[in-house]
């Protein structure tokens, strides 16, 4: 397995290992709402079943649907192959007769077209209640050698066209008809959820489809590949925006036409399929996939028009399976639980998530592009079941995530400030192997005497004041803001600016320099007060120094520990240790002193260090120190190297006004055998 492979693997196991420690309860949650969001991906155009369906899944679906047909709709020319005859409001105002349909009118019509030679001819127009031209119109419809399939519907399919008694008069005027090219053809629209989108289902006892019906009595073999079709209806659009899909004619044109426009009529309309029906206003009117998107609401006499369009074209849509709808439900649930584990930054996983949407949300478009059959396909419901299902999976691993948090800031904030471990925790990458150089301030501290007293007390008194005395330095370090970086026996080593600097962290140092030695006292005060038999602790010696080390994780594959490198560290180390020889508690170097931000510093002169061949200015720190008295050993120093008689002069006067003061008296002495330039060598 190669790294790449390797990290993400880890990535998914650490995301895994937050939801396994989640209690029974939030796992048991989490399944509920997985299985439910396999339920949405699957049913969200039905849900709830038997019922009006919910906006957020079943007309949402329809919507998203309709704009893919519209949008992925073949842009087609005038079908010359499919002509419309149609009743309009004009002609009922001509006739002066709106409702039933003027049946003497279609007679002649019905004479006409015969002339013409149709392919075939549909009526969608139900003779359901009886008129004076009845007979004119059955005699026409048996004279006809054209084959007609004529209107049928019936009350089981139609209950809100059709009363009992409209059906029996339908029923007795078929029968008139037996024997002759006219049949039965039904006209019923699946106008489920307020709009045809699918071809009407197939019911026991009704006749055929009205376009079905047209298509087998012409002999047109494309009707055999749509035997038991159900699907979508795959409407198309007009390629030029002031053209129409069928030509439409007025019906009132057929009626005892002109001889001179006979002949063109003719030339127009023979071997076509004609559909004859109303367009009239406010009647009829039927909404499609492309209402919702274009506004228009064609009439019925348009739809079956492109149903016959459909057949003719072989254009049936490939439905989805079954089991195929099943498995996208379940692998949107798989991806959405594999996206929420990934313990990725934001930007990234935001990138992943936007991928899975356009491939979840373009699928549908595509496969409709494709001619599949989609509508029942639920893209919704598969945005909305990811979206559950990785709502609730996060959830979960945020919640014991929350917990392994807490107890791994707990844990860090044993050995750096809790600001900094919540930054580490965040930023993992922080801790990365290697280093970096970074300008840090660094402490060194050391209990004068403790290696002494531990051989004098038993073991087990040792540690107990041992790890007392490391708590109350260790709280001091990280109260002010700084990493620990080890212990050495009874020594702390800490240091501020790294894996996180921040502008106050000279300060920040500082001030910790100075409270670990007075927490030092303190615990030599409680150490005495606790069993004066033991032997006595010295006082807590610090060193503090400012300057450039490498920052960073060192170590193996088995085992890695942040810690600084450099000379820096070994600058306070032996400012610690010459604390001993200055009689001091706790001295830093001019650099630190300088970039702490802190005034209350005395000059205490300069040394050189065990092992260092450059020199050091050292700083003590003096909250309470006199102002003059702080220039007064400014002004000594800086004469050391040039008159240091009277730099000694100067440091013996401020000594001899603090003559409790051994650090002071030290610099006195010191000034009597500095070298040429003002240095004190410390053996």
């Amino acid at each position: 397995m190669n790294q790449t492979a390797q990290t993400r693997s880890g990535w998914l196991a650490r995301g895994w290992r937050n939801i396994r420690q989640a209690g029974a309860v939030q796992l048991g949650l989490t399944a509920m709402l997985m299985a439910l969001a396999v339920f949405i991906a699957r049913y969200s155009w039905v849900l709830p079943f038997g019922a009006t369906p919910t906006p957020l899944t079943s007309e949402a679906e329809r919507a998203f649907y309709d704009l893919r047909a519209y949008y992925a709709a073949d842009l087609v020319e005038e079908d010359k192959r499919i002509v419309l005859v149609v009743y309009t409001d004009q002609t009922l105002i001509a006739a002066r007769k709106r409702s039933p349909l003027d049946r003497g009118l279609l007679a002649k019509t019905l004479r006409t077209l015969d002339t013409f030679e149709p392919k075939a001819i549909g009526i969608d127009i139900l003779f359901d209640q009886p008129q004076d031209e009845d007979e004119e119109l059955i005699a026409a419809l048996r004279a006809m050698k054209a084959p007609v399939a004529v209107a049928y519907a019936a009350k089981a399919t139609n209950p809100d066209d059709i009363e009992y008694e409209q059906q029996q008069y339908l029923e007795a005027f078929m029968a008139r008809l037996e024997g002759s090219n006219a049949r039965p053809a039904s006209i019923r629209l699946d106008n489920t959820f307020g709009a045809t989108r699918l071809w009407p289902d197939i019911r026991q006892g009704l006749p055929p489809l009205l376009g079905r019906v047209m298509l087998a009595e012409a002999g047109e073999p494309a009707v055999a590949s749509f035997e038991g079709y159900q699907g979508a209806i795959d409407y198309r659009r007009v390629k030029f925006q002031d053209s129409v899909l069928f030509p439409p004619a007025q019906i009132d044109l057929f009626v005892d036409p002109n001889p001179e426009i006979l002949g063109f009529l003719k030339e127009q309309y023979a071997g076509k399929y004609i559909l004859i029906g109303g367009d009239i206003v406010d009647y009829d009117r039927v909404e499609t996939t492309f209402t919702s998107i274009n506004g228009e609401v064609p009439a019925g006499i348009a739809v079956h028009a492109e149903i016959i369009a459909q057949m003719l074209d072989g254009r049936a849509l490939k439905p989805i399976p079954e089991w195929v709808l099943w498995a996208m439900a379940v692998l949107v649930v798989i991806i959405a639980v594999l996206t929420a584990l990934l313990e990725w930054p934001a930007r990234r996983l935001a990138l992943f998530g936007v991928a899975q949407l356009v491939f979840f949300q373009g699928l549908p478009v595509l496969l409709q592009v494709r001619n599949v059959d989609t509508h029942g396909l639920p893209a919704v419901g598969w945005l909305i079941g990811w979206i559950l299902v990785f709502t609730a999976v996060t959830v979960t691993a945020r919640a014991s995530g929350a917990v392994q948090r807490n107890f791994a800031t707990g844990a860090l904030g044993k050995y750096i400030p809790r600001d900094i471990a919540q930054a580490i925790i965040d930023k993992p990458e922080l801790l990365s192997l290697g280093g970096e150089k970074r300008e840090i301030f660094v402490l060194f501290s050391d209990l004068e005497g403790f290696t002494k007293m531990s051989h004098a007390i038993p073991p087990e008194m040792v540690a107990k004041l041992l790890n007392r005395y490391l708590d109350m330095l260790s709280q001091v370090v990280l109260d002010h803001g700084g990493v620990i970086d080890k212990f050495v026996g009874d020594a702390v080593v800490a240091f501020w600016g790294a894996p996180i600097s921040r502008p106050d962290d000279g300060m920040r140092a500082a001030r910790a320099g100075y409270a670990m030695w007075q927490a030092g006292e303190a615990f030599r005060a409680e150490v005495a007060a606790m069993d004066p038999d033991l032997p006595k602790i010295g006082k807590t010696r610090v060193g503090l120094h400012f300057g450039e080390a490498v920052i960073g994780n060192f170590g193996g594959a088995t085992r890695i520990q942040y810690t600084a490198l450099g000379d820096s560290m070994n600058t306070a180390a032996r400012l610690e240790a010459a604390n001993k020889a200055l009689d001091s508690s706790v001295m830093a170097s001019r650099e630190f002193a300088e970039a702490s931000g802190l005034d209350w510093w005395r000059p205490m002169g300069r040394v050189r260090l065990r092992g260092r061949a450059r020199p050091v200015d050292l700083f003590e720190p003096a909250p309470d120190f006199p102002a003059d008295d702080r220039a007064q050993l400014a002004q000594a120093s800086a004469l050391a190297g040039s008159d240091p008689a009277a730099a000694r002069a100067m440091a013996e006067a401020v000594a001899a006004r603090h003559p409790a003061d051994s650090a002071l008296g030290n610099l006195a002495r010191r000034m009597a055998a500095v070298d040429e330039g003002g240095t004190y060598v410390l053996d």
